[in-house]
């Protein structure tokens, strides 16, 4: 049985032509903005940022790994990135090693406090998770992940 191989969308030269709303780019921005804005207010009453809460879930489930690959997990520049580990580790939330192999290599790991206080964020994150796919059933779910995921190795740089 021949596989189809599916037809090339046809170019449009100008957003005008695409609009806004028909713009994945600018609907995924607008999502995301909504989705930090929604959050900001209450990790501003546990003291923390949008970036930092962000290290921090990263880690929460891929704990050691290196600022490099940390800086394309959270999608934090590496100097954004650097300011926020200072005052990760500052507030003893993270901790950062040098590599065993390569001492200009450095790993970053959750500490215990830095465990706790993700743990307090993550309730937010939930809500506002749950709020941005109500109506959605686990169909469109899986068929957006999958989608999301062609997209990612579409344009990805890094193996992550």
């Amino acid at each position: 049985m021949e596989q189809s191989v599916p037809e090339k969308r046809q170019r449009i030269s100008t957003l005008g032509q695409i609009g806004l709303q028909q713009f994945a780019p600018y609907l995924m921005n607008r999502i995301m903005g909504r989705y930090n804005a929604t959050l900001r207010d209450d990790f501003r009453k546990q003291g923390l940022t949008i970036p930092q809460v962000r290290t921090l879930a990263v880690l929460s489930v891929t704990d050691g790994v290196t600022v490099n690959d940390l800086s394309v997990y959270t999608v934090i520049e590496q100097s954004t990135l650097s300011r926020t580990l200072d005052t990760l580790e500052g507030q003893g939330l993270v901790r950062r090693e040098q590599g065993v192999t390569d001492s200009r290599i450095r790993h970053v790991f959750l500490t215990d406090d830095g465990r706790a206080e993700f743990t307090r964020a993550w309730p937010a994150m939930h809500d506002a998770f749950d709020a941005m796919f109500d109506g959605i059933d686990d169909a469109e779910y899986a068929a957006l992940i999958a989608t999301l995921l062609k997209m990612l190795t579409n344009i990805r740089k890094h193996e992550i």
